[in-house]
């Protein structure tokens, strides 16, 4: 059941759908579904959301929100993102409560990953 004015669901950018689900099936454990050639839904992720076709991406540089996973093993998680594709754009640096770093996933979007460790 959705809360009463809650954060439901998140959606980004996606020039390559299937290069979105590739990566974050692979790195995250996500699952999808298809919603016709131009979106597909994810779930697994702690919060459902999906991915719409379009030539931009989401990056904090261009005032986008940013979307924080949680990792029990910062340097693990990092180890799969860019096996699979994804590049770092902020390393590691700590801030109070933990460390964290930027990537961006196969389609250029920025996401972080933070940890207490």
């Amino acid at each position: 059941m959705s809360g009463h004015e809650k954060i439901n669901y998140v959606e980004l950018p996606a020039s390559n759908l299937a290069a979105a689900k590739q990566f974050y099936g692979q790195v995250f454990g996500w699952v999808f579904a298809d919603y016709g050639p131009d979106y597909v839904a994810f779930a697994n992720s702690g919060l459902d959301g999906g991915f719409y076709r379009a030539a931009k991406q989401s990056s904090v540089a261009a005032g986008a929100a940013l979307v924080v996973l949680y990792s029990k093993d910062l340097q693990q998680t990092e180890a799969k993102i860019l096996a699979a594709g994804g590049t770092i754009v902020k390393p590691v640096f700590t801030f109070p409560g933990g460390r964290r770093f930027h990537f961006a996933d196969p389609n250029g979007n920025e996401l972080a990953v933070w940890s207490e460790q």
